[in-house]
């Protein structure tokens, strides 16, 4: 029986993965194998990075708030409890965001959802 070289479908697939192994050093770049473990295993961590910046996003998100609502005299939680009981709805995003770059109107966030 001859041998068969599977043609373009084959090429076409070791093409694609030398081309995700740009930039990756030595042998990871130039053969065929490692360069499969490499891209195999950075694809991996990437779904997995993906997930993971969300996480990282929200903890400063919540940092931020944090520092903020302490200036102004109040604890992360007592502030977010009191923002979940008022109308006002803004995330985490939001509320960092102008805690970051404008502290006043921060400061009358803070002062309308702040019980009588």
């Amino acid at each position: 029986m001859p041998r068969t070289t599977r043609g373009f479908k084959a090429r076409r697939r070791r093409n694609k993965i030398m081309k995700a192994a740009k930039g990756f050093v030595g042998a990871r770049r130039r053969l065929y194998r490692p360069a499969v473990a490499t891209v195999w295993r950075s694809w991996a961590y990437a779904y997995n990075d993906r997930k993971l910046r969300k996480r990282d996003f929200r903890k400063l998100w919540i940092t931020r708030i944090n520092a903020a609502s302490r200036e102004c005299g109040v604890s992360y939680s007592q502030f977010m409890g009191w923002l979940g009981e008022s109308d006002i709805d803004l995330n985490r995003k939001m509320l960092s965001e102008i805690a970051s770059h404008d502290m006043t109107a921060f400061k009358q966030i803070v002062d309308a959802v702040r019980p009588a």
